[in-house]
């Protein structure tokens, strides 16, 4: 289903005003010496900052460059609509207008630069954070005496006995061999021999050496 258009007084009159400022804004450029497209931009540039400058106070009504911004764009646009109203000889424009009409897009940049680029007053919303409740553990109840029983405690497994470390059992022929290497060192030296040195020269697992130690008596 389509929708009819209406005219709406507000939005012709908005037009108008429109279409005469745009039109007083490229005269005054182009009787200040900006010929062909140049004319044309100028009333693009300064109605562009008017809205920006509007934008910007909309969001941050007391940004005071916003609103310094806001004021020059209106100047121009007023100050080309009453030049060109027959105040001023557009044929013989005097060098000031010509130097404010040439140095006009440097300084919309600028202020355009600048209100687009300046920080939001609103601060943003800071984040909640929730944390989890616990929720609370189930209660029985006896029905014959309507009191609330504890709940019953997890039970804990039993620890697993400790099985006990297997016996060692030594070879005789390793013990003989054992036994003469350690008499041969005390022989040599006038000393037993260690437990440890006696593992190394037998090349043997620590369970296995410590057993032949213990047969020996040796530390």
């Amino acid at each position: 289903m389509s929708r009819s258009i209406r005219p709406d007084a507000v939005l012709v009159q908005a037009v108008i005003a429109g279409a005469l400022s745009f039109a007083h804004l490229h005269d005054l450029a182009s009787a200040a010496g900006q010929s062909g497209w140049k004319a044309w931009a100028y009333p693009i540039s300064v109605d562009l900052l008017l809205v920006a400058a509007w934008r910007r106070l909309r969001t941050a009504r007391k940004d005071r460059s916003a609103w310094t911004w806001f004021v020059i764009a209106l100047f121009a646009s007023l100050g080309a609509n009453i030049a060109t109203a027959g105040l001023l000889d557009l044929n013989h424009v005097p060098n000031w207008l010509c130097i404010l009409v040439a140095g006009w897009p440097a300084l919309a940049f600028l202020g355009g630069t600048l209100l687009v680029h300046a920080p939001n007053d609103t601060p943003a919303p800071a984040a909640v954070v929730t944390q989890p409740v616990d929720e609370p553990a189930a209660v029985e109840v006896d029905l014959r005496r309507d009191e609330p029983v504890p709940p019953a405690a997890p039970e804990l497994p039993a620890a697993a006995p400790a099985a006990p470390a297997p016996a060692v059992t030594v070879p005789v022929a390793l013990l003989d061999h054992a036994r003469k290497i350690a008499d041969s060192h005390r022989a040599a030296t006038g000393s037993p021999m260690a437990a440890d040195a006696l593992s190394a020269r037998l090349g043997l697992p620590g369970p296995m050496s410590a057993a032949i130690a213990s047969e020996l008596q040796l530390t």
